[in-house]
């Protein structure tokens, strides 16, 4: 019996009938695009997913393709059969946009690094089974749930994250998620958190009061256009290191409640407040002509906010 494998469903509409349908994803792919480019030197375990990777669709074994192509609509069920153990995840499922379910509970991820773009544009995933994941050696997991626009609901709350340096853009563009407990995330060693809940427009709840920011310098776009968020708990946040906060609250006009005093670390050549009592204008430690700089950048948009803590928007 295989012990190393992942099950997932996919859905073909009429539209999709005779089309190349993206099953698992590819290095050539990437290539093709000029915007692409960057991804020429990160992925580099195609030839191990392609040499050691057997997939099976409703059973049967077809040749290794990236695409398939499927004769009638309905759901159809994807066996991935992993010979040997894959050290590296990034981008298997990138812009599989016909996946609707994903059970991973029998894949073996122990010897993973890295999980970048994992699901990314995976746009009609509305289930992940994630309950077995093993994280311990991961330290890349940007971009992982990018994009993924139909999951409403992710469970992580079995991830070991202690080694992981990267968290930028991980739940970016997930659009129906409504609440996100990440409160056993050790974030000890994070040092991106850009973009990281960048237009989670339906998030109402998120939980990350014990988010260890020591260590972060980008925070930018970190909570950009989360339209439904009233209430962030930062009073944890340590910004001694970030130099960059720009849009960090973008578009976040339901806000109407925020602590502060994270501000109030920000020292080493990033933004430092001149005025703690308004919170009227921030200044970089680091600028030779002492130019202040309006703090509407990092709460654009935010209205609440701005009239409650008479934020100056000159």
């Amino acid at each position: 019996m295989d012990d190393n494998y992942i099950i997932a469903e996919i859905i073909i509409k009429e539209a999709d009938i005779n089309s190349k349908i993206r099953i698992i994803s590819s290095f050539e792919e990437f290539t093709r695009n000029d915007y692409c480019e960057e991804y020429k030197n990160e992925y580099k375990n195609e030839n191990e997913i392609k040499e050691n990777c057997e997939i099976q669709i409703n059973d049967k074994k077809i040749s290794f393709s990236y695409f398939n192509k499927f004769m009638k609509e309905g759901k159809y069920e994807i066996k991935y059969i992993f010979r040997k153990n894959v050290i590296k995840a990034d981008y298997i499922f990138y812009d599989c946009q016909s996946l609707i379910n994903i059970d991973l509970s029998n894949f073996n991820t122990q010897n993973i690094s890295n999980m970048k773009s994992l699901f990314y544009g995976c746009r009609s995933l509305t289930n992940i089974n994630l309950s077995n994941f093993s994280t311990q050696n991961v330290n890349n997991m940007s971009y992982m749930f990018y994009g993924c626009r139909s999951l409403s609901n992710i469970n992580i709350s079995n991830f070991n994250t202690e080694k992981v340096t990267d968290m930028s853009g991980m739940f970016n563009i997930c659009d129906s998620l409504t609440n996100l407990n990440l409160s056993n995330f050790n974030t000890q060693n994070v040092t991106n958190m850009s973009h990281m809940f960048d237009d989670c427009r339906s998030l109402t709840n998120i939980n990350i009061s014990n988010f260890n920011t020591e260590k972060v310098t980008n925070m930018s776009f970190m909570f950009r256009d989360c339209k439904c968020l009233t209430n962030i708990n930062l009073s944890n946040f340590n910004t001694q290191n970030v130099i960059n906060m720009s849009s960090m609250f973008n578009g976040c006009n339901s806000l109407t409640n925020i602590n502060f005093s994270f501000f109030n670390n920000i020292t080493n050549l990033s933004y430092k407040l001149t005025k703690y009592d308004s919170l009227t204008y921030i200044k970089i430690s680091n600028n030779t002509n002492n130019k202040k700089i309006n703090i509407t950048d990092i709460f654009e948009d935010c209205n609440s906010l701005i009239k409650k803590y008479n934020i100056n928007k000159d």
